[in-house]
């Protein structure tokens, strides 16, 4: 069982969440034997792992991928970004529920969704849930060459992935949408994980804070239990800058795509995000709230379609006959 609190926590998942329920540690560690040297019992006398760990975290993940989405190989390199599963797996079924209020309450499925994933990492962690829950197709997209073979290896190495997404390199990293996307390009929703920190002391100073919280340590040089490297986690002016960014040149395919969305981590930065998006004419903006194991978050997504517009994406693709 979970303590009353990670109850709580759990609870706030979504609904479809496959690990809205406590882990079955005995099936995961069937799914991924490894896993199992680093089950022990915790303080509140259950089963459960380090999450302080690196290699236990990753194992946790590789299992939660095999056991209940059917990935058999998740490899990729170990300084690399270790995605938790049950927050990427939120964002994923939030954002089917944005498609399906604009499709009476229709989640559209299949090959007539294709979603564009800014910064797709070498996990291709959102494409793997948007494929296996979904259906829906993926162009991936990254500034770092070594993410995008990681990626492509992931996509080529299990059935359900292949055809279904594109990986594609970046290849100016002040960019977002230019070089990745065409002009006759159409993505019914983009997403993005943006990099968090402003520099490398400012994400020292947040794996500081998250270890002592998982342990009540406080080491200096701290190890960080997900992993990532820089150009993952670090950008100049952090999460608020990037978004600010990316607001500004979706205004450049505004009718590319249907919905622009991105997480927004801090809360002290949503204030500033709205702003931007009022001065660049969004016609629509939706804030949604995220409720994960360990921190509450929100996706803000805009779109720049009217109405008459957006009706005719929907009967021109999701509603089209076959």
């Amino acid at each position: 069982m979970l303590s009353e609190k990670n109850q709580q926590e759990k609870a706030m998942l979504h609904p479809r969440n496959k690990n809205r329920e406590s882990y079955d540690l005995r099936a995961l560690t069937m799914a991924v034997p490894e896993l199992k040297k680093h089950v022990s019992i915790n303080k509140f006398g259950i089963e459960s792992i380090d999450f302080s760990n690196p290699i236990a975290v990753r194992l946790l993940n590789k299992a939660l991928l095999n056991y209940y989405y059917g990935i058999k190989y998740w490899e990729f390199p170990a300084e690399n970004l270790c995605p938790p599963i049950p927050g990427r797996a939120d964002y994923i079924n939030h954002i089917a529920d944005l498609l399906a209020e604009n499709n009476l309450n229709n989640i559209p499925t299949g090959d007539k969704v294709t979603c564009l994933d800014v910064g797709v990492g070498a996990s291709c962690i959102y494409p793997i849930i948007g494929v296996t829950e979904y259906g829906w197709k993926f162009v991936g997209s990254d500034i770092d060459s070594k993410s995008i073979a990681s990626a492509q290896k992931i996509v080529n190495s299990n059935a359900s992935l292949q055809g279904k997404v594109d990986c594609r390199l970046q290849k100016n990293a002040k960019n977002i949408f230019q070089n990745i996307l065409d002009k006759a390009d159409k993505i019914d929703l983009t997403l993005c994980n943006p990099p968090f920190h402003a520099s490398v002391e400012d994400a020292q100073k947040g794996t500081r804070r998250k270890i002592k919280n998982l342990t009540g340590k406080n080491p200096k040089t701290p190890v960080l239990n997900f992993a990532g490297i820089k150009h993952e986690l670090i950008v100049e002016g952090g999460e608020y800058q990037f978004i600010q960014n990316m607001i500004r040149e979706s205004k450049k395919f505004s009718q590319n795509c249907y919905w622009f969305t991105t997480l927004v981590s801090k809360q002290a930065n949503l204030k500033g995000v709205l702003i931007a998006l009022d001065k660049i004419e969004a016609r629509q903006v939706k804030t949604i709230a995220l409720g994960t194991t360990n921190k509450s978050s929100r996706i803000v997504a805009w779109t720049f379609l009217s109405r008459e517009e957006q009706k005719a994406w929907r009967e021109a693709r999701w509603n089209k006959s076959t």
